[in-house]
């Protein structure tokens, strides 16, 4: 049940009515400032969650790819030490002699050639054929 109340005009009423409205404003500015520092914070932090989360992929990438890297890296080293050995054996007359006779079934003067299957490329062979 409400009353029907008369209020008074008087300089207190006034004064009161207006000390409510001003401070009512002013909870209501706060209300706004505090939401938009709240969007404002939420938009920063998401914003700096996502680059780090990005960051930390690109980080993760990087490692992947330097690992492979360093993989292959060792697999040319070891080629190259593979190939300045053959360097090395090249430059020794026999070892040509030998390639020679071996690939190019070249011979001396009274030799004779007979190719002889090596056993591991006749099991080769033969697993191939399965």
């Amino acid at each position: 049940m409400r009353k029907n109340v008369t209020s008074m005009e008087n300089e207190y009423v006034r004064h009161q009515e207006h000390i409510h409205k001003s401070s009512s404003k002013r909870k209501k500015r706060l209300v706004r400032r505090l939401s938009l520092f709240f969007v404002l914070v939420l938009a920063i932090s998401g914003f700096l969650i996502s680059t780090l989360i990005s960051r930390a992929q690109m980080l993760e990438e990087k490692r992947a790819e330097k690992a492979h890297l360093e993989n292959k890296l060792e697999q040319l080293k070891d080629h190259q030490s593979a190939l300045e050995e053959e360097i090395v054996k090249l430059n020794d007359d026999e070892y040509i002699a030998k390639l020679a006779r071996r690939d190019y079934f070249l011979s001396d003067e009274g030799e004779i050639i007979f190719n002889i299957p090596e056993p591991e490329k006749k099991k080769k062979e033969e697993e191939v054929s399965y």
